[in-house]
């Protein structure tokens, strides 16, 4: 058994999604400081003009919100990333067939899945993404084969053979 971090694929797919949450982290916290730089500037240029500047308070404040929030995101995609590269070293991928069922519902049919088989059940999962351009590259990949892993109770990885990154899932609970 090769845990999947040993896989140099996988060490390229991670540091593709590493690299979008750095990304996403640099982008929004440069937002942030052109809202704090703009903030500066239109109150000094409101103090030499006599007025205020139109719009200038609502451009900082748009600024600060999308910035943070991107930030945020950013963060949280690398915390993920770290602990996604932590539970793949413990486990070794499992090829299979994905099948789409939907924008975002996915299922893995790992090798030797036999869809008569009565016993037999698929991997059931949602896209943890809600990104569109995620979803589509996602989407690209029905029927087609590709290695998923699980990186939680209830958390799957997946990429496959010439894609930059790996895609997060959830796997839906059975009602």
């Amino acid at each position: 058994m090769t845990p999947a971090a040993d896989d140099p694929r996988t060490r390229a797919a991670l540091s593709g999604y590493r690299a979008g949450a750095l990304r996403w982290l640099a982008g929004g916290l440069i937002a942030v400081v052109l809202a704090v730089l703009l903030a500066g500037a239109a109150v000094a240029i409101s103090r030499d003009a006599g007025r205020p500047l139109p719009l200038a308070g609502l451009l900082v404040v748009v600024l600060v919100f999308v910035g943070g929030v991107a930030a945020v995101a950013g963060a949280g995609a690398l915390l993920r990333a770290h602990r996604w590269f932590r539970a793949l070293r413990t486990v070794p991928w499992q090829t299979g067939v994905l099948r789409m069922a939907g924008p975002a519902v996915l299922s893995f049919e790992p090798e030797g899945y036999d869809e008569l088989d009565p016993t037999a059940d698929p991997v059931r999962l949602r896209l943890a993404s809600t990104a569109v351009w995620r979803t589509r590259a996602v989407q690209q990949l029905h029927d087609a084969v590709v290695r998923a892993a699980p990186v939680g109770s209830r958390e799957w990885v997946l990429t496959a053979d010439g894609v930059p990154t790996v895609y997060g899932a959830r796997a839906v609970r059975r009602h």
